[in-house]
Order: structure tokens, then sequence, then C-alpha cells
């Protein structure tokens, strides 16, 4: 039985004959699925059985944890340190590779927690978790009396803290899956119960506002499972199980298909040397099957890229930066909503994708805010013209598109700066009708102003404007620095070229973190 397209673009995310592949079978209920990006292997749990296993295509399945406190929904932190929602000690824990346990959250208001059932985790390092009731019951979990009377979505705060309850207490009868939008917006939760999706806006401060309806009637009179297991895909696309597999909805929330599994799935997550497989643990199962999208790039998911030998270059292990924050200017260029951004102008290139595998956004805002505290000036640099492009020269297909998709427009959304990355009192903005910073700009003049030589080069597009500024800067004898992980563009084969053969002969390829350090160091 093939898969079911309710709208053509499903057709884009996965073949409708794509078959679900079984990996392992004659469990007895499976759940949590999470792949290990650098050692290329699949956990996933086994409620019932009180066990924890493992899968790779080379060894097939080991077991690795027993009894595993009945462990349901499990995902890594940035550093690869497993979170696992265990259902028996009604505990959120996190398990580091050399065995040391760490609890992070056991009660609310001084009464234990229902039993933490899934686990997301944000680029601030926050931890959301669901707390329905369900491993307080025989065979998934143990049987007991609950403490609270009511079933909540709670966030476990970066720097610590109390244990934060951030949706109303009456409004989900059992939470279950929950998962993040690709930029990290936009907060879904389903209800297991009530066969519904809740989405929420997320503020920078981690905390949910503008609670409404997603999804709902995610059932069936003729085929058995519900909302359980739930993932984000790159483009936005919420996969959630449902009766016969798995439905994908829109981010509009328009069901566009359904992916038909052999059992009843539980639970999903992808992973793969090209985070293009999808697994499903399923009853008694896990199953595999190929999409030709990849998931939302959640935090532990960049230590694939960071280890991938086809990743672009940079320093070797331990290899220190050198940087005089004296010296040395930040530039943020073109990080404008017709560049990056899901909506913009350019949004067909591929553009937000790539923007946001690379956490680019989060990524300068992280090097703004050290180089502001170690007084480095931060200088924007936009591409900016007026309705109708006058003076921009039509010679080039970039800048004939620009006209003809009527991009960074002064005044519009799609020329004003991707929120997050607006300038601050102080900061400078350079204005610019060309690919690079110094065509045409003020741009040298305030360098030589403030007397520095040394430029962070962040921004968009990494083999357009990124590298036009390096070249041109090098040629002028300017120390050209790039943290890649802060630059983006179309795709990863575009980007991994420009910096493999170009930048680096013209400038210190580095990240976004050797940056920081270097600016600490001062």
């Amino acid at each position: 039985m093939s898969h079911i397209s309710l709208r053509a673009d499903f057709e884009e995310l996965i073949e409708l004959d794509a078959p679900p592949v079984q990996l392992a079978t004659d469990f007895m209920f499976t759940e949590g699925p999470v792949w290990h990006p650098v050692e290329q292997f699949l956990l996933f749990s086994d409620m019932p059985g009180d066990v924890r296993r493992r899968w790779d295509p080379h060894g097939g399945v080991t077991e690795v944890k027993r009894p595993s406190n009945k462990c349901n929904g499990m995902t890594y932190d940035a550093d690869l340190n497993l979170i696992v929602c265990e259902h028996a000690t009604s505990l959120l824990v996190r398990e580091k590779p050399d065995g040391a346990r760490e609890v992070l959250a056991s009660h609310f208001e001084g009464k234990e927690l229902n039993s933490p059932n899934d686990v997301c985790v944000r680029s601030d390092g926050s931890i959301y978790f669901s707390d329905p009731y369900y491993g307080r019951v025989p065979v998934f979990g143990v049987e007991r009396p609950r403490e609270l009377g009511f079933q909540g979505v709670y966030r476990v705060p970066p720097s610590g803290g109390g244990l934060q309850l951030v949706v109303d207490r009456d409004l989900f009868e059992q939470p279950n899956g929950l998962c993040l939008s690709p930029d990290e917006r936009l907060l879904y939760v389903n209800d297991s119960a009530k066969k519904l999706i809740r989405v929420f806006n997320v503020a920078r401060d981690g905390s949910l506002s503008g609670e409404r309806l997603f999804a709902s009637e995610i059932r069936s009179s003729s085929q058995n499972g519900g909302p359980d297991g739930m993932k984000c895909d790159e483009r936005g696309n919420v996969w959630v199980t449902g009766p016969g597999g798995v439905w994908v909805y829109a981010p509009s929330g328009e069901l566009i298909g359904k992916l038909h599994i052999p059992e009843v799935v539980a639970n999903l997550a992808w992973g793969g040397p090209e985070l293009r497989t999808l697994f499903l643990t399923a009853t008694k199962s896990v199953y595999r099957v190929t999409t030709k999208v990849g998931p939302r790039i959640e935090p532990y998911m960049r230590a694939h890229a960071a280890n991938d030998p086809g990743h672009a270059s940079s320093p070797a292990a331990g290899q220190r930066l050198d940087l005089d924050p004296r010296r040395a200017v930040l530039i943020i260029q073109d990080m404008q909503n017709d560049a990056v951004s899901e909506g913009g102008a350019f949004a067909s290139s591929g553009a937000p994708a790539h923007a946001k595998a690379q956490n680019v956004v989060e990524n300068i805002r992280h090097v703004a805010a050290a180089a502001r505290a170690h007084g480095v000036p931060v200088i924007h640099v936009w591409f900016v013209v007026e309705p109708g492009a006058p003076g921009v020269t039509l010679n080039a297909p970039l800048f004939k598109g620009l006209a003809e998709h009527k991009a960074v427009v002064r005044g519009t959304w799609g020329a004003a700066p991707v929120e997050g990355l607006e300038p601050d009192l102080g900061d400078f903005v350079v204005e610019k009708m060309r690919m690079s910073a110094w065509e045409g700009t003020r741009l040298e003049t305030i360098l030589k102003a403030l007397h520095r030589d040394t430029i962070i080069n962040t921004g968009a597009w990494t083999n357009m404007a990124i590298e036009h500024t390096a070249r041109t800067g090098a040629d002028k004898g300017y120390v050209m620095i790039l943290p890649e992980d802060c630059c983006a563009t179309m795709n990863a084969d575009w980007h991994k070229a420009s910096i493999d053969y170009a930048m680096q002969n013209v400038a210190e390829v580095t990240k976004a973190e050797a940056v920081i350090a270097a600016l600490k160091r001062g």
C-alpha cells in the first residue's frame, strides 16, 4: 500500500512508493527513537520491557541499558548528552557519555511530576517536555497514585533555576509529542486524548503565548493509531503519528499527506548519514523509510556537520584564533528577510533552509553580543534599493532577479533585518547596491576613522556577498576572519565550495565559538 498524497507538495517530501523497511521486531512496545549524529546509531526504548536498545547498520540491535526506568522520549543536548524521560521514576534526566546522571526535573510545587513523556531542546539550551500520567499505569509504567492534579508542559531553563510550567494547567488532557519549528519561534504540542495539536509562539526568553488549535480530529474509525510522537521537518511541516502511520501537516495546518506503516507508530526521528532516513518505532518493531526532506536541525544535529568529513573546513582542533578586539570590527551582511527568511523574495532558492541548518542567526547574534561586550564595533551592511530599483544595473543575473522579484525595497519587510539581528544603539549601518560591501559604500571610511584593520566577516550569501567582501578586503590589506557557521547561502554544497576553494586563501576560516573565545581573551 502506497503513501497517500492529499496535496501536490507532499510528493516533494517523500516518494509515494517509498517502502517502510522493518529493521527489527519482536519487542513489546517501542518508543523514543533518537539518532546519534557522530557515532551513527539509533537509540530506542521498550517501555514494557524496561530496556533501552540501539541499532546500527553494521551491528544490528544490541541492548544498552536494563533496567531503563521504563524510559520513553529521548533526545540529545548540544553536547550530545542524552536527555531521557523516565516513566518509572517520574524524572527527566541527563545522561553523560561517562555515565554520570543528572536529574533535570522531578517535582513541581513540591509534588512529583506525573511521568515525563517526550522532550525537545531549543538552541539556547532550554528543554521542553510533556508530562501526562501514562507512566503511572501498569505495563507502560509503575502503578501508583498521582500527586499533581493536572497534566502540563514544562520548560527547564538553560541557566538553571526553577522548573517552569509554560501552559495553562487545564489546557491538555494528555500532552504528549512536542517539537519546535525550524526557526524555533513555534512550539507544537499534541494531546493524545483529545486527538489534536496545539501551537504556541515562543518568545526569546522561552515563554509561550498565543495558544491556538493547529490540527484536530486525528482519528479514524477504521485504522488504529493517534497523535503521539511528533517532529518538524526543515520546511516547517509537522509529522505526527496517526491512524495508519504518520500524518503530515503543512505549516498552515492543512493535512497534506499520510505515510502508511504496517504497525501502529508511536514515535519517529530522522537520522542516517544525510539525515534523510525517517526511523519509526511502531508497536513491536522499528522501521525506516527514506524521505526527500530532512528534519528541523536540532542543536545536537549540528555535531553531525562538525564531525562530517565532507563539511566545510575550519581550524584544526586546538588551533587558537588570535584576535585583537582593539583592531577588529564585525560585519553582518545581507541578513535581511528577502535574503534568508521564509516568505522572502529568494526563499525558493533554498536560502532559508540553509540559514536554519547553519543556525546562522543565533550564531551571529552570539558573536555580535561578544563583540559589543569587548568594544568591537558592529557594522550592518544591507542591500537596499528604491522602488523600481533605479540605479541597479541589470548586467548580472543576480541584479536582474533582484529587480524582477522587487527585492530589498526600502521600507518593506523584505529589506528589514531578520528578527534577532536588528542594529543596537551604537552600531553602524552601511547601505549598498552591489554584492560586495566595499563597492560604492562608506565602509572603508568607517574603518579608517576607527583605525580598524581586522574584519570578522559574517552574513549571507557565503559564495556571493561574503566571498566578494573577503576577496576585496584581503586585496586592500585587511585581515579577514570568517566564522563559517556565521554564513549561509542556498545550499551546503555551494557553501562548502566557497569555504574550501576561495575563503581558505583570503581569510582565516574559523567558528563562532573560536571568535567569541578570542574576544574574551582580548
